[in-house]
């Protein structure tokens, strides 16, 4: 039910977890290098082994059936393979989406790294809010593999990847092409066509999507997302390399969260918006290219370097009139930027007593921005918060010695430096400024396996997220005129985590997790207000377990659930994080070609959150569950139905307590805000081949 494709997906895996990670099975077969690798495969109904060389069970690699076969509503659900992560939406389906993961809010990426074919999406001094990661630009029919790992333990990790990071890769060739055609309840429209040619002894990748999607709002969301793709990928002797065009654009109506008492009172409906004019355009092009390079049989080399451009213009309107009875407390956030990078990884095997494994890598990304905030009404703007030209860089450098020690003990210690720089032109006020910053992260993983079918794992180390550059150079609140706390350039975390992953159990890998993190007490930059706010020193401990199983050839079903504990340190009673979600669960099924047919589950579970730090008010739980039914008519043609929030569930996709004033209203009112999930709707899709 889905198209064949094929890629390095060990050489994508290798960038982000270090080394192979065994889901399935284990085949020798030549890489792109034509050096013979462990390459990781999806055999349903196989039984597992626990081969490959993992640093910590928290690692994974999902692959093409479930990446095809799992029913989504948006492209960043993609995440929620990552066991314990939800991806939530506040505002519709245009801007980035809110992800949760290990007791954090992350907002829209500040603690979660993600990567397409080692590109970074987090954008650093963001206009709309640090670390934001918008996925949208991504084509899921592209994806060939995704893998993802938690903690700050591996070297190549940088920026943002404290709470975990995940790395999607496109594939080097499509082995067929295709077009598919979906059409759905609330006008949703998606048309997506690739074909890869070949030409000059490569392969020319051509890929496009389509969206228009107006939801179930009162207000017509007028989605309008537009995804090409160019991708040219060649093997020559020893080596292969590609270079790849990317172009998203998107715009749309938003339809953000709305004020409960407004609901309740029955003056506004579950669908309804207090802003018509809220909403906003974004566009992301870029270009990259990759080579790897096999230079013996001990060593290899990869290099990755890229451009892109990138653009955001929101309007929102969270608070509505309390800021302003008259005008109304609209604002616009936009951020235009040009960023290039690379990022180059040596890895060699040393001829030692005891077998050893090299790597150092070198990566730099420097950042050209424009970023603004100001205030507006319906879309025009009458003054400036702030209006800042921001130039920034991150150069970083690490080294990694994985040893086997022994044929039970194996551990891997690292070494990463990053060195941030940034200058800040205040166009409006006194805020400019410049500085830099340094950190040194060690990291260390011990694998010991007591016997065969299990191993456990020790794990250890230092992240950390950039701040923004804003708030590391602001002197004067834009708000207020008073004195402003400046933030640390860098924010660290430090981590330990204890794991286990065992295979003894039939057809099934089950892996259990215990860590504990903290954040030293730092400042944050609220782009949303132009100025920086403080946060306390904080502690999660939490436990997580995943497990997948395979009865039979055609089936496989994953399950995940978790449990943390998040607390400010040293404020007393009131210790709660706000929207740090305790508890999160999932369990998802997929069928794949039992005599034509094939089929996907997925439901998942978002606990409920401390919504203000003494614990008095919470956000409900959310529960969802989605289907998707397909069918083969002939080999090139397929049909499938996808039927999203099987229980028509009212449940809220994402809850806020904050203050806020309505038209009429002689004062702010301290209240609930939500967006509710969307009801049930029937998707279908028409597929051919050629």
């Amino acid at each position: 039910m889905f198209t064949k494709r094929t890629t390095n997906c060990r050489a994508a895996i290798a960038a982000i977890i270090g080394s192979s990670l065994m889901i399935n099975a284990t085949q020798a077969q030549q890489t792109e290098t034509n050096t013979p690798v462990a390459q990781e495969i999806l055999i349903f109904g196989s039984n597992f082994n626990l081969q490959g060389t993992p640093v910590s069970a928290s690692e994974g690699v999902v692959f093409e059936q479930q990446l095809q076969l799992r029913p989504i509503s948006r492209t960043a659900e993609l995440l929620e393979f990552v066991p314990g992560l939800i991806a939530t939406q506040h505002s519709g389906e245009g801007k980035a989406n809110q992800y949760f993961v290990r007791g954090f809010n992350l907002d829209h990426g500040t603690d979660f790294a993600i990567r397409l074919d080692r590109m970074p999406v987090n954008m650093p001094s963001h206009g709309h809010g640090q670390g934001y990661a918008d996925i949208n630009f991504i084509i899921p029919e592209l994806v060939s593999c995704m893998s993802y790992r938690k903690g700050p333990y591996y070297a190549s990790g940088g920026d943002f990847a404290t709470a975990g990071e995940a790395q999607f890769s496109y594939a080097d060739k499509l082995e067929q092409g295709q077009t598919h055609i979906t059409l759905g309840e609330n006008a949703y429209q998606r048309f997506f066509a690739g074909q890869s040619l070949d030409i000059g002894g490569g392969a020319l990748t051509l890929a496009g999507a389509l969206s228009q999607y107006n939801g179930p709002w009162q207000l017509d969301q007028d989605l309008d997302k537009r995804k090409l793709v160019a991708k040219y990928h060649q093997r020559v002797d020893n080596s292969a390399w590609s270079i790849t065009a990317m172009h998203y654009n998107n715009d749309w109506t938003s339809t953000d969260q709305i004020p409960l008492r407004a609901v309740e009172n029955g003056t506004l409906s579950r669908w309804g918006n207090i802003d018509p004019t809220a909403g906003g355009d974004s566009r992301r092009n870029s270009l990259s290219f990759e080579l790897q390079q096999t230079l013996s049989d001990r060593s290899d080399w990869r290099f990755n370097t890229y451009g892109i451009d990138y653009a955001l213009d929101l309007y929102s309107n969270f608070t509505y009139f309390a800021n302003d009875p008259v005008v109304g407390d609209q604002f616009q956030q936009t951020d235009s930027r040009r960023i290039a990078g690379f990022d180059s990884e040596y890895r060699r095997e040393l001829n030692t007593r005891i077998p050893t494994e090299f790597r150092a890598g070198v990566q730099h990304r420097y950042d050209d921005i424009h970023v603004g905030l100001h205030l507006t009404q319906a879309r025009q703007r009458y003054d400036s918060v702030r209006n800042d030209y921001v130039e920034q860089s991150l150069s970083s450098t690490y080294m990694s010695v994985e040893q086997q020690w022994s044929e039970r003990i194996r551990t891997e210690s690292s070494l990463r430096a990053d060195h941030y720089r940034f200058e800040v032109s205040d166009l409006l006020g006194s805020n400019s400024g410049r500085g830099k910053d340094t950190l040194l992260s060690p990291k260390f993983n011990l694998v010991y396996s007591p016997t065969n079918g299990i191993e456990t794992f020790f794990s250890a180390g230092r992240g950390f997220h950039s701040n923004d550059a804003r708030g590391a150079t602001i002197q004067v609140d834009p708000a207020t005129g008073l004195t402003a706390d400046r933030v640390d350039p860098l924010a660290d975390a430090r981590s330990v985590e204890l794991g286990l992953r065992t295979s003894l159990i039939p057809k099934t890998q089950l892996a259990v997790t215990a860590f504990t993190m903290r954040l030293s007490s730092e400042l944050v930059y609220v782009g949303d207000a132009g100025s920086t706010e403080a946060s306390d020193a904080s502690q999660r401990e939490g436990l997580e377990i995943n497990a997948i199983y395979t009865p039979l050839t055609w089936l496989l079903f994953d399950a995940d659930a978790s449990i943390t504990n998040a607390r400010r340190r040293g404020v007393g009673a009131d210790n709660r994080i706000p929207n740090a979600v305790r508890n999160t669960a999932s369990l998802g099924m997929i069928m794949d070609d039992l005599d034509g047919w094939s089929s996907g589950l997925r439901l998942r579970y978002l606990g409920k959150a401390p919504l203000i730090e003494d614990g008095s008010t919470f956000s409900q739980s959310t529960f969802l569950m989605n289907a998707e039914l397909g069918y083969a008519i002939t080999p090139n043609v397929s049909v499938s139905l996808t039927l999203l929030n099987v229980l028509d569930s009212d449940d809220r996709d994402i809850t806020y307590f904050y203050e806020s004033q309505l038209a009429g209203e002689p004062a702010p009112v301290e209240d609930i805000h939500f967006h509710p999930v969307e009801p049930r709707s029937l998707r279908f899709s028409l597929n051919a081949r050629f």
